[in-house]
Formats: structure tokens, C-alpha cells, sequence
């Protein structure tokens, strides 16, 4: 029997007008065989029925195969779903940006996105893009536009640009163990009102913040995983959206146990003894 978890949601975000969950679910290996695609779409219903209703995705995540599982699983949910993709750089100009869009949305099976990032920065005319994302609103494609791994210069590029001040969101790596974007791009974004979502908010590959001892032992004093526990500790400040990725039904419950989890200000001490808030500026890390 699945167990039936809490849909009262005490963290949460808000985005270009809409409140959102401060945790959503990623796909970067989605729809790769990684898992059985079944597996995986009924892993991201779970998601949607705990609340979890924003889904992160890209046209780069196995070259569209993650945005067509994706369409698969929320064919009939698709009100039900906060749905954002990403373009590539070099698709993010007046000749690609519209095609681009709409294949997205025809592997996704829907008709417009809620949020559309471009995927990174790579020399790309910012005006360009800014004017492009403004029309493909004006359109009703998209809900809203954002970034992906700007570091603070690049967003400051970006605000200065007609139109950059309607930048939504920036997603960027976040995590425990990378913490780099608390000396000021995360402050900076914080104070235009631009929103963070974090992604590998577990630590990514290689990491092994999910065997770190503080983590397992607080996970066992609040009786959660230590995947709960990292992801209450990003979302803590009401600020980022995480969108740790799972195709696997039981890791989705869990994840999903950090909206409502509250730890004590002592017990964050604790956590980041090992990983202290950066003291100077650091390069942004990309993933």
C-alpha cells in the first residue's frame, strides 16, 4: 500500500506570479533508460499527488528524450503541473528560438511552457534574447523566462538590457557542499526579485553528501532520509526551489517529506560545520 504522506506544504516559493512548492522534480536522466519508463512516469504522478508540481526539463536531457517522457506522464495532469524547459544557447537566437520552442512543446505534448530558461550563457546577444522571450509571451507560448548558470556578472549584464528586469528565475548548482552562491549572487538575485532554483541539491555526482555523517545522523533523529534532510536544508530559507531528480517512486516520497520538515536552528549548526557559508566570492560551479 502507498503510504499516504501530508499535502500541507509549509515551504514554498513564488515565481513570476505563481506560488510553487520549494521542491519540484528534475530529469536529467528521465526517459534514458535508466529506469523502465513506467517506473519513471509513475514516480512523477507520485510527485505531482504529493504536490511536487513543478517539473524541470530541457530539449539537452538526452536531446529531447526527457521532455518526451515527461509528455507522456502529464498528458492528462498537464493543469495539474508548473512546467519548465530549457533552450540551448545556440538555439536561443531570431532564426532557432520559436523552432526550438516548439519542438520542446510538441515533445512535452502541450501547447505552452510556464517558465522557459536559456539552458546557459555562450556569447549570446542578450538583447536578443530578452526581446525573444518577451514574444514568445506576448504569444502565450511561454508563462514566463529566466536563466540557467548565470554568475553574478552575467546577471548584471542581464538587468541592464531592455526588458532583463523580466528575468524570473536562476537556476544554478546548489547544494550543501556547494555553497558558493550565498556570497552574492543568491543576496543579488534575492534583492531583484529574481528567484533560485537549485539543481543537484543532493551534490551531484560523486558527491557524497548522502553518506556524510551529520546528514545520516540528523536523518535518524527526524526519521527521514538523508535526501529529506538535504533538500529541507536548500529550501530553508524560502527563497530557492530545489528539483532533485528521481525516477524511482520511494525516493519521491521522500523527497517530498522535506516540505514539512522543521530542524532546529541548532541542529543546522550541526550540518554545516563541515560545510561553512563561503567568505569571499567564488567561481559559479556548472554542471
Amino acid at each position: 500500500m502507498i503510504e499516504r504522506l501530508p499535502m500541507v506544504q509549509k515551504a514554498s516559493i513564488h515565481i513570476a506570479g505563481s506560488d510553487l512548492p520549494a521542491i519540484g522534480m528534475g530529469s536529467w536522466r528521465l526517459g534514458q533508460g535508466r529506469y523502465e519508463q513506467q517506473q519513471e512516469i509513475i514516480a512523477l504522478h507520485r510527485g505531482l499527488e504529493l504536490g511536487m508540481r513543478v517539473i524541470d526539463t530541457a530539449e539537452m536531457y538526452g536531446e529531447g528524450q526527457s521532455e518526451r517522457l515527461i509528455g507522456k506522464a502529464i498528458a492528462d495532469r498537464r493543469d495539474r503541473t508548473y512546467l519548465v524547459s530549457k533552450i540551448y544557447p545556440w538555439n536561443a537566437t531570431e532564426k532557432k528560438l520559436e523552432r526550438s520552442l516548439d519542438a520542446s512543446l510538441a515533445r512535452l505534448r502541450t501547447d505552452y511552457l510556464d517558465l522557459y530558461l536559456l539552458h546557459w550563457q555562450s556569447g549570446n546577444d542578450l538583447q536578443e534574447v530578452v526581446s525573444l522571450m518577451e514574444s514568445m509571451k506576448h504569444k502565450g507560448k511561454i508563462g514566463a523566462w529566466g536563466v540557467s548558470n548565470f554568475d553574478l556578472a552575467a546577471m548584471q549584464q542581464l538587468i541592464k538590457v531592455e526588458g532583463g528586469d523580466q528575468c524570473a528565475v536562476n537556476q544554478v548548482f546548489y547544494n550543501l557542499g556547494g555553497r558558493g552562491i550565498e556570497f552574492d549572487l543568491a543576496p543579488w538575485c534575492h534583492a531583484q526579485q529574481i528567484a533560485m532554483m537549485a539543481y543537484c541539491p543532493l551534490g551531484g555526482a560523486d558527491s557524497h553528501l548522502l553518506d556524510q555523517e551529520d546528514v545520516k545522523m540528523l536523518a535518524n533523529c527526524y526519521g527521514v532520509t538523508p535526501a529529506a534532510i538535504l533538500l529541507a536544508w536548500i529550501i530553508r530559507s524560502h527563497q530557492v526551489l530545489a528539483i532533485p531528480e528521481s525516477g524511482n517512486i520511494k525516493h519521491m516520497e521522500a523527497n517530498a517529506k522535506a516540505l514539512n520538515l522543521e530542524i532546529s536552528e541548532q541542529d543546522w549548526a550541526l550540518l554545516t560545520r563541515n560545510y561553512p557559508a563561503p567568505q569571499t566570492a567564488e567561481p559559479l560551479e556548472i554542471r
